[in-house]
């Protein structure tokens, strides 16, 4: 075994033990995911109701997590079904369902599933979570939170590329 060889056995040796959700990976197949959605919690809707702006930015930064994802080459999202949605609007929150993120995953056939949450305390003070967990193992295997400072577009979308570029994509070491 080459050196580069030993190098990348060991490093998808690390992804599996830090994530658990890389067997497709191991494959040389990028992860399969479905993304659940995104939530926005707005603190103050009585007082300051959500605007469609903030909607666009929902969608805006659904499609950026997805877009930065697959460029790496290590994650193919799959589209949520009609009837995967009707159970999840049913349902409760994704996140608070106590695992049912995870029967979702089994009914789309997907390696994982992955939701983001902003919690909007005021247009100065937000907070941007995402998880991600592997649909054979029912634990977190990606979670990270980062605050945002102003609700832009572009602190949103700033916010979202930090996280997924100095924590979801960055190597093992770095994290």
């Amino acid at each position: 075994m080459n050196f580069k060889s030993s190098v990348l056995a060991f490093a998808y040796a690390v992804l599996v033990v830090v994530t658990g959700i890389v067997p497709a990976a191991l494959a040389g197949e990028p992860v399969k995911v479905a993304l659940l959605g995104l939530e926005l919690k707005n603190d103050n809707e009585g007082l300051d109701p959500t605007s469609d702006a903030e909607r666009a930015r929902q969608t805006k930064t659904e499609e950026l997590f997805k877009s930065l994802l697959e460029a790496s080459g290590r994650y193919k999202f799959v589209a949520v079904t009609d009837e995967v949605k009707k159970k999840m609007d049913a349902g409760q929150q994704v996140g608070t369902c106590a695992g049912c993120e995870l029967q979702y995953g089994k009914e789309l056939g997907v390696d994982a599933v992955a939701w983001i949450e902003v919690q909007k305390v005021s247009n100065l003070i937000l907070n941007m979570n995402v998880y991600m967990a592997g649909v054979s193992d029912p634990k977190y295997n990606y979670l990270h939170s980062v605050d945002i400072r102003g609700n832009t577009d572009e602190t949103w979308s700033r916010s979202l590329t930090y996280l997924i570029k100095n924590y979801f994509l960055a190597p093992a070491e770095q994290k």
